[in-house]
């Protein structure tokens, strides 16, 4: 199982939401970049990384500051955040970004993702922000009316690869993940499940890698101290 250590950004400054909420904001740095740089020294491979203003504005907002942490630590980066058109898609993998999520643009346009060709559509993972059962989008501001589980099936039919999971309940509020969505999840499809919100602890890392499930992100529980990056990482192997 992979860890990815997660930086959202707003302003040019890491920060976490409190499920979701952009009114319940904590700035952790100031320069997402050295953050990055500290992840690469606890033995990080991989990095999750998040335009939250991109992601309400739909359209980037951080895009250089995203391509220098890529430019400038060697990680696997992922990115997310305001990503709805196939150029912005094509400019970030043209500046060696690893991965793009999408997330309202799957769900609000059927046709998207099916109309991107393969060799982008493997740089692609969607991102399902859960929110009671449905899918959220706008930047976690409006529920969809798709459920989790039909979405899922409709993107893995369009031969999407990876799936983001955020239970957006359990996000920031370190009280532990979704592991029986996490689960069930995993027991229908076979794309590769990265499982978001929520990942506290060691043992939150355990339960998910006997579960099979492709990635983790750990955010807040980094930044507050309550879960040791290196061992997660050492852990998860």
């Amino acid at each position: 199982m992979i860890i990815f250590p997660a930086i959202d950004m707003i302003g040019g400054e890491a920060v976490r939401l409190y499920k979701g909420d952009f009114a319940k904001k904590t700035v952790y740095s100031s320069d997402p970049l050295s953050v990055a740089k500290t992840f690469l020294k606890k033995g990080a491979t991989h990095v999750h990384l998040v335009d939250l203003d991109g992601a309400l504005a739909g359209e980037p907002k951080n895009f250089d500051l995203i391509c220098s942490i890529k430019e400038q630590t060697g990680l696997f980066v992922e990115v997310g955040g305001g990503i709805r058109t196939r150029e912005l898609i094509e400019r970030y993998l043209a500046r060696g970004i690893d991965r793009v999520i999408l997330g309202t643009a799957a769900v609000v346009d059927p046709g998207f993702i099916p109309s991107l060709p393969k060799e982008i559509l493997s740089k692609v993972a969607v991102g399902v922000d859960v929110l009671n059962g449905y899918v959220a989008i706008k930047g976690w501001t409006e529920a969809s009316d798709k459920t989790l589980f039909d979405f899922c099936a409709e993107m893995e039919k369009a031969g999407v690869g990876t799936v983001i999971c955020t239970d957006i309940g359990k996000d920031g509020a370190m009280k532990g993940t979704s592991h029986e969505l996490y689960r069930e999840l995993s027991a229908r499809t076979k794309m590769n499940i990265v499982a978001s919100g929520g990942v506290c602890s060691i043992e939150d890392v355990k339960k998910l890698k006997a579960q099979n499930v492709y990635g983790a992100i750990i955010g807040k529980a980094y930044y507050e101290g309550a879960i040791d990056l290196s061992e997660a990482i050492k852990e998860a192997k």
